[in-house]
């Protein structure tokens, strides 16, 4: 008879977290992961296609549970509705630092980095685009996505939020 195991998946993502923020990206295995829970390397590959895979399943969830906090941020104001974004992305960032800064994670995602990058600008730049149609700027879906780039490449370079709002507000006049 089989054995049946709760929640196997999330088991595997809280694993494969844990020994990538202990032990990094590379020392990380699908065998690791499997030994720690207790389970047969072929069951994890029946969840997770590869290592790769595993660890884009929990940080996509992640993010777009992220997503879903600055999409409940109110645009009434908006110096309250950037701070907000600027936080949930900073809160996503340090939750995922030990990956971010590790360089055999960077090699391997190099190749889809513009891909997601652009993905995330887009998603950021539709939640400040109603911020963007008092702007004096002609093309309210470039300023949307300018001011998108401009808080994921300064909250990843750890400028803060005032640093970045006293650029951002003179755009938005």
């Amino acid at each position: 008879m089989p054995k049946i195991i709760e929640n196997v998946r999330s088991q595997l993502i809280e694993e494969a977290k844990k020994q990538i923020a202990e032990n990094g990206y590379g020392k990380t295995t699908i065998r690791s992961v499997a030994g720690a829970c207790g389970l047969g390397v072929g069951t994890v590959y029946n969840y997770f296609k590869s290592k790769d895979m595993l660890i884009a399943s929990f940080m996509a969830e992640e993010w777009l549970e992220t997503l879903s906090k600055m999409k409940e941020l109110s645009d009434d104001d908006s110096c309250s509705m950037l701070k907000g974004v600027c936080s949930a992305l900073k809160d996503y960032i340090n939750k995922h630092q030990s990956l971010f800064s590790d360089s055999d994670a960077a090699k391997v995602f190099a190749t889809v980095f513009t891909e997601r990058h652009k993905q995330l600008r887009g998603q950021i730049a539709e939640l400040i685009l109603p911020l963007c149609e008092k702007s004096s700027v002609p093309n309210k879906e470039f300023l949307s996505e300018f001011i998108a780039e401009s808080i994921l490449t300064w909250t990843v370079a750890d400028k803060s939020f005032e640093e970045q709002y006293s650029v951002i507000s003179q755009l938005l006049k």
